[in-house]
């Protein structure tokens, strides 16, 4: 819900240090014109200024008003969202600091919002990958104890491997978000981390984490082989002109689905195309963390007439990275 900014007299000023500069020069200019008038009717000298400084301050009143009002707006949207609202919003006038802060308050609700919305789609499809291996132990172990049908071991073990893995997968993603993951880095060869041809020039190195890298590389090439069966999947990296390294993972398969582009990244996304297919959905999702890790990016991209090309770049050295969008 959007809440009203309020606009004030002055808010076309670039800067709020002008405005209350302004609003100084108001109020004496108030004052003396009060103390004139006041003086040129007989009055007393004590009584003209005491009148001058009422009016002043009566005027800068309804002037400041105007400034003061966006920021008990933002202290009240604040306190909504503090309050377990979300969709709060302020609407901003001006260009000054006042205004710059809301655009950063509406920024900030937004991410929140985001962020809302994907635990609360975590914590339900974590549910539901969990309760499939859960539900096919539980039905496999009531036949057994009812004498209906003898427990397949191997089934059974199955689906503990099944829940194991994904517990693993998911204890792994939180130690990413919350960075307790460290990176070993080294200088070292694609070929060396994957077992299909890399075509790279001879003798590139990658500044990475060899065995976080090759976990990247694994997901990469597990969701071509997964969504893209029989496609044929190529690697490639290129040096970047910063010093960095470009790795793109590409299949000739069906491709992404209009929008899907970004949605792969997030935990547990899965495209109407793939929800047939098995997988936890996280691994594009941890590849994304250990490549912001290394201060990289990834990307998914359309390959014309088909297919997918997932890209990986990593720079020369750490730094802070993010997930881009298609291109």
């Amino acid at each position: 819900m959007t809440r009203p900014f309020l606009r004030a007299p002055l808010d076309r000023l670039p800067s709020l240090k002008l405005r209350l500069g302004l609003l100084i020069v108001l109020a004496l200019g108030v004052t003396l014109t009060t103390m004139w008038i006041a003086s040129a009717l007989g009055v007393r000298l004590r009584l003209a200024a005491l009148t001058g400084l009422v009016v002043s301050l009566l005027a800068v009143q309804v002037v400041a008003r105007g400034t003061t009002s966006p920021l008990r707006e933002l202290a009240r949207a604040a306190g909504r969202i503090a309050g377990g609202e979300r969709g709060v919003r302020v609407v901003v006038h001006g260009r000054d600091e006042v205004a710059r802060l809301g655009d950063a308050f509406n920024t900030m609700a937004a991410e929140l919002e985001e962020t809302d919305r994907i635990r609360r789609d975590l914590v339900a499809d974590a549910a539901h990958e969990l309760r499939t291996p859960v539900a096919a132990l539980r039905a496999a172990l009531e036949n057994a104890a009812d004498g209906v049908q003898p427990a397949d071991p191997e089934e059974l073990l199955g689906q503990v491997v099944r829940l194991g893995d994904l517990a693993d997968v998911l204890l792994d993603l939180s130690r990413l978000d919350a960075g307790a993951s460290t990176l070993e880095r080294r200088r070292v060869t694609l070929a060396d981390l994957v077992d299909v041809p890399v075509d790279a020039p001879e003798g590139l190195l990658v500044d990475a984490d060899p065995d976080r890298l090759r976990q990247v590389l694994g997901n990469l090439l597990q969701n071509a082989e997964r969504h893209a069966p029989g496609a044929t999947v190529v690697v490639r990296a290129r040096a970047t002109p910063t010093g960095g390294v470009r790795i793109e993972v590409e299949d000739d398969g069906p491709g992404l689905d209009a929008g899907d582009a970004l949605r792969v990244f997030e935990r547990f996304a899965r495209s109407d195309r793939s929800r047939t297919t098995p997988g936890s959905g996280l691994g594009l999702a941890i590849s994304r963390s250990i490549v912001e890790l290394h201060g990289g990016t990834i990307r998914a991209e359309a390959v014309v007439p088909h297919g997918c090309r997932m890209v990986v770049e990593l720079p020369a050295g750490g730094g802070p990275g993010k997930t881009e969008g298609p291109v």
